[in-house]
């Protein structure tokens, strides 16, 4: 994963855009998210799509789209509503790992960028749309979402 991640920094840069790395932010990150794209469901609602590490199933924040309990765009329609969403700053973190990253004038982000990323998550700054990329991406993903207006028209 370490490599994958420096290999991200290393493209993010050729493009002119600048990384922040921003280590021990993982947690915090995911909390957030999980506040703001995952705050209309109940504790045990999480605990029945498997939110958090229980047992012998690993948690996964995006099992939220992958359980249908959020609205979001999947596969293809993800990779282009990505890329046509405007993109100043943006965070990207990733579910097992604390490392996390900034990146600014983000303009040029596009998802063919995480074709390699394995549980990766981009969110605006502001936290209202994100992108996901599983380990499971061709089965479960990727997933784009929007925290407040799920009954945009990209989404019906």
């Amino acid at each position: 994963m370490l490599e994958n991640m420096m290999d991200l920094v290393s493209s993010m840069r050729m493009k002119k855009v600048r990384v922040i790395e921003i280590p021990k932010r993982g947690t915090y990150l995911r909390k957030k998210w999980e506040d703001n794209f995952v705050n209309h469901l109940n504790d045990k609602e999480k605990k029945t799509i498997f939110l958090h590490d229980q047992g012998d199933f690993c948690g996964y924040l995006w099992h939220v789209f992958s359980y249908e309990k959020k609205k979001c765009l999947k596969e293809e329609q993800a990779d282009i509503a990505f890329n046509k969403e405007a993109k100043k700053s943006c965070y990207v973190f990733y579910q097992h790992s604390d490392n996390a990253f900034i990146l600014e004038n983000a303009s040029t982000l596009t998802a063919e960028d995480f074709v390699n990323e394995e549980d990766v998550y981009v969110v605006d700054k502001g936290f209202n749309w994100n992108y996901v990329r599983t380990h499971e991406t061709g089965w479960c993903g990727p997933y784009f979402s929007r925290k407040d207006k799920p009954n945009l028209s990209y989404m019906d």
